[in-house]
Parts: structure tokens; C-alpha cells; sequence
């Protein structure tokens, strides 16, 4: 049995609370303010897995004449104060005094203030993970070996330091940062070769609906693009298909491979809401979707196409891609045109209601500790 401990090291500001404008100073009770959410999930966290909680900050300058002691601890006492009431507690507090000019060994992201964690034997720093919104909390993972969940919407500025890699999530939403934590890493690879068809399929869940398809049709990828935007899942498909002979294969193949990796993603599926449904309005027309990540794959479709084919896919695949997805995902899903109208719409509609179905589905419920069924597995 691994008995090692897994630690969190979270930042101060920006993260537990508010960076105040401006001065970027906490040094007045005025000015404190906690980061939306942090308490029922931070909470959460403490009480149900098993992390040792670390707060790694800096503050300029602390103990000057530009941010007097008297002006500091007020405010983050009481912060400590108000987090503990919610049982957030911290097993290490560790403040940086230092001018960025200066260099210091214990500024973030050196691990100078962290040496008691470095190739200790009792600690596991690539299960652990730093939590803070700047790059430098990012570049402080890389540094201690562990990994990043970086409070930003996305990896866009890690990318001149080559730090996106050490990124494990890119959220400012902390329930987003609870389900990850408590679900583990959401993604998957399936690739899948025959005689006809060559199809590599790329998920996480938790993505940020970036997507990279290409699959020979370009209808399809742009059904495929708008299913990863509208459930904000990063997506990557290849396919390869013998569209010489038609579409058939390509798209029911890759409704496949997308099936297995959904299913692998989402893993024992505990915590997560298992149910998930949407109502879409694409202009005139309007479509609903509802999933079931039950472990029991059954499809109901019912939507009428007037064309046979919309760019080069043809409509009756529609369905084909569905039932694929379906049964090698174990779900039960179910969509229906409610109110017909333009082909391309209607199937737009479908695969974005999908998507959004599928997002509620897979997200964490917080009053959810195991896996919502009676029969204790799914």
C-alpha cells in the first residue's frame, strides 16, 4: 500500500482570495474578499481526500516600509480565521518577504521556502499539485516535479515558457478544481484500426473545448468542432476511411472510438451526476438530449431528414454515429427533433445538445461521494 502523502501547495492571493487591483496588497480587512466558491470546495477537498494543505505566497516586500507588518496580518488572520471555521485547515504556511528584484532562493517559483519536500521519501510530489493563478505558480510545479492547476481560463500565456505541459487543469472555476481532484486526470486515447478505417480519438473532459479534427469530411469535423466547444471537452481526432467508397465507415468508426474513449475517460464514475439533458434551439428548429451513463447502451433517435446528405455526409449517419456512441460508451441516449426544420441545423443542434447532455452528465455533484445508483456500480 502507497503511504506516501500528496500535498497541495496553493497560493494566497488570487486564489483563496481576491488580489486586490492596484496594489496587489491584502493590508486591510476592507480590501479582503475570498475567491467565489473556494469554501464549499476547498472543504470538500480537505474532508474527503487525502492531501496535506500547504499556502506558498509571496509578499512583497513584507516588513517594510511599503507594506508594514501591522497593515498584513490582520487581514490574513483573519482569512485563516474564517477558512478554518470551514474546515480548511493548513499544515504549513510559507511567506516570502522578498522584492522580485532581489533574487531570493525562497521566492516562488524557487523551492527555496519548499527544501523540506524535495526527494523526501514520505512524500509523493507527482500525485501532489501546485494551485495558483500566474504563470510562476506554474513554473514552481515544474520546479518541485509535481503539477499545475493553473486559475486562468486558459494555457494561452504558459505557452512562451513551455509550460502548458505541466498544466494539469486551466479553470477559474473551483468546483471545476474539486472534480478534478476528487475524479482524477478525465482523459483518454483509442485508436482504432481496420481494413477500412484508421480512427485515433483524443479526450479530456475537462478540457476547454479546444479541438483538433480532421476526419476527410468536412461537415462532420465542423459536427465533431462544435460537440468539444459546446461541452467544453479538448478534443483531437484523426481519421483515415475509405471515403472512396462512401462515408459509412469513417463516421460510424469514429463514433466508435469516441464511444471507448468517453468511457474510459469518465472511468468508475464516481461523484459524477450520471444524468445529463438539454433542450437546443438552433433558429427555427429545436432538439432535445438526454444521457444516461448508466452501463447499459440503448439508443432512441427520432428525427426526420428531407435531404439525402448535408456537404458530404449523408443524413442517415446521423443516427449510425449516435448508436455507435452509444453502445461502446454504455449509455443511454436519447435525442429528439422536437421542432423540425433546416437539415443542417437540426443535426447541429443534435450533436451540440449532445455535447452539452454529455457535460452535465460527466460533472461532479459534491453531495456525491460514490456513484449515484442503488446497485453501487454501473
Amino acid at each position: 500500500m502507497d503511504t506516501k502523502k500528496k500535498v497541495l501547495f496553493i497560493d494566497r492571493d488570487g486564489t483563496l482570495v481576491i488580489e486586490p487591483p492596484v496594489d496587489y496588497q491584502l493590508d486591510s480587512l476592507e480590501k479582503l474578499e475570498f475567491y467565489p466558491k473556494v469554501f464549499r470546495n476547498l472543504g470538500f477537498v480537505r474532508s474527503k481526500l487525502d492531501f496535506e494543505f500547504v499556502m506558498v505566497t509571496n509578499q512583497d516586500g513584507l516588513g517594510t516600509s511599503s507594506f508594514p507588518e501591522e497593515t498584513f496580518w490582520p487581514a490574513h488572520n483573519l482569512m485563516l480565521k474564517t477558512l478554518a471555521g470551514e474546515g480548511i485547515a493548513f499544515d504549513d504556511i510559507l511567506i516570502d518577504r522578498s522584492f522580485p528584484e532581489d533574487n531570493a532562493p525562497t521566492r516562488k517559483p524557487r523551492t527555496g521556502m519548499l527544501t523540506k519536500y524535495i526527494d523526501n521519501p514520505d512524500y509523493d510530489l507527482a500525485g501532489s499539485f501546485v494551485i495558483g493563478d500566474r504563470p510562476t505558480d506554474v513554473e514552481l510545479a515544474k520546479n518541485l516535479g509535481c503539477r499545475a492547476i493553473y486559475l486562468q481560463d486558459s494555457t494561452e500565456s504558459l505557452k512562451e515558457k513551455g509550460l502548458e505541459n505541466v498544466c494539469a487543469l486551466a479553470t477559474t472555476d473551483w468546483d471545476q478544481i474539486a472534480e478534478f481532484l476528487f475524479a482524477g486526470e478525465r482523459k483518454a486515447e483509442v485508436r482504432r484500426t481496420t481494413k477500412e478505417t484508421d480512427i485515433y480519438v483524443a479526450l479530456n473532459l475537462d478540457g476547454s473545448g479546444i479541438c483538433d479534427i480532421s476526419t476527410g469530411l468536412g461537415f462532420f469535423d465542423h459536427m465533431l468542432e462544435g460537440f468539444a466547444r459546446h461541452g467544453f471537452f479538448d478534443l483531437s481526432v484523426k481519421a483515415e476511411g475509405d471515403l472512396i467508397v462512401d462515408c459509412h465507415h469513417t463516421i460510424e468508426d469514429t463514433g466508435i472510438v469516441l464511444g471507448n474513449a468517453i468511457k474510459k475517460a469518465v472511468g468508475d464514475k464516481k461523484g459524477i451526476k450520471r444524468y445529463g439533458s438539454c433542450i437546443l434551439p438552433m433558429d427555427e428548429t429545436l432538439v432535445l438530449c438526454a444521457v444516461d451513463l448508466s452501463g447499459r447502451p440503448y439508443l432512441s433517435f427520432d428525427g426526420n431528414f428531407t435531404v439525402e446528405r448535408v456537404g458530404y455526409m449523408d443524413t442517415e449517419m446521423v443516427k449510425e454515429f449516435f448508436y455507435a456512441i452509444s453502445y461502446t460508451a454504455g449509455m443511454n441516449l436519447h435525442i429528439k427533433v422536437l421542432t423540425p426544420g433546416n437539415n443542417h441545423h437540426m443535426i447541429e443542434a443534435m450533436f451540440k445538445a449532445f455535447a452539452r447532455a454529455l457535460d452535465e452528465a460527466t460533472s461532479y455533484d459534491p453531495r456525491i461521494t460514490d456513484i449515484l445508483s442503488t446497485k453501487g456500480s454501473l
